[in-house]
C-alpha cells in the first residue's frame, strides 16, 4: 500500500498582506504551557522573510515530536529574528495565567534583535502593548510566522520539562509534559503536588488531598 504524503498547509497571506500596508517586521506570537498542572509558560515570537517557506512548518499540535525538532532547526536558521519568553510557575501562581501568558510575549517581543512594527497574535487577548497587533484566531494554523511561534514555543517548553522529569522521576514529566492526563493525576494523587506544581490551578488542589502520605518537595 502506497502511503499518500500530507499536503503542505497553505497559509493565509497575512504577512505580506502587513508588508503590503506599510509593516516591515512583523512578528508571530505563540505559547505553549498556558494549560498544564506543572512547569512554565513559554512564548515566542517570530519574524520570517516575506514569502518564506519552512518545510514542514504547520501548527505545532499537528507535528510529532521528531517533525517539531527538525521545523525548530529551520526556523531559527530561516527567521529573520526569534525571541522566546517564559514565566515560572512560581509568578503563575502570584499572579495568574492570562497575566503570565501576555507577559511571556511581551519578553518574547523584547528579545526580537529589532522592535517589530506589527503583531500577529494567536488568540483573541490583546497584550498591553503600544505596538499594533492583529487576533488571529487559529493563528498557528492560518500564519506562518505564529505557526513558526508555536514550534519554537513548544520545543522549548518540552525539552525544559524532559529535564524537570529527572529531577522529579514520580510525576512522568517525560510523557506529559504536565499536561492534566489522566496519568499526571494519578501521580497527583498518589504523591500530592511537587516544586514545579501550579498549585493555583484547579486540578492540583483537588487532588493534593488525596495524596498519600507527604507531599514531595
Amino acid at each position: 500500500m502506497v502511503r499518500r504524503r500530507r499536503a503542505a498547509p497553505v497559509f493565509a497571506p497575512v504577512e505580506r498582506e502587513a508588508h503590503v500596508a506599510g509593516f516591515h517586521r512583523v512578528a508571530g506570537l505563540d505559547e505553549a504551557g498556558r494549560g498544564p498542572l506543572a512547569g512554565p509558560v513559554v512564548a515566542a515570537a517570530v519574524v520570517l522573510p516575506v514569502g518564506c517557506h519552512i518545510r514542514g512548518l504547520r501548527d505545532s499540535k499537528c507535528l510529532t515530536a521528531a517533525q517539531r525538532d527538525a521545523v525548530y532547526y529551520r526556523i531559527q536558521q530561516q527567521a529573520l529574528a526569534y525571541g522566546m519568553g517564559m514565566v515560572s510557575h512560581t509568578q503563575i501562581d502570584q499572579r495568574n495565567i492570562l497575566w503570565a501568558t501576555q507577559e511571556a510575549m511581551l519578553a518574547a517581543v523584547r528579545q526580537l534583535s529589532d522592535s517589530p512594527d506589527l503583531l500577529l497574535i494567536d488568540g483573541i487577548t490583546a497584550l498591553p502593548t503600544a505596538f499594533p497587533q492583529r487576533l488571529l484566531i487559529g493563528g498557528d494554523a492560518r500564519c506562518a510566522s505564529i505557526a513558526a511561534a508555536s514550534v519554537l514555543a513548544k520545543v522549548t517548553r518540552d525539552r525544559l520539562m524532559m529535564t524537570y522529569a529527572e529531577a522529579y522521576p514520580a510525576y512522568g514529566f517525560e510523557r506529559h509534559k504536565g499536561y492534566p492526563t489522566p496519568e499526571h493525576y494519578a501521580r497527583l494523587r498518589t504523591y500530592g503536588p511537587c516544586a514545579i506544581h501550579r498549585r493555583s490551578f484547579r486540578g492540583v488542589v483537588s487532588t493534593a488531598h488525596a495524596a498519600q502520605g507527604e507531599p514531595h518537595a
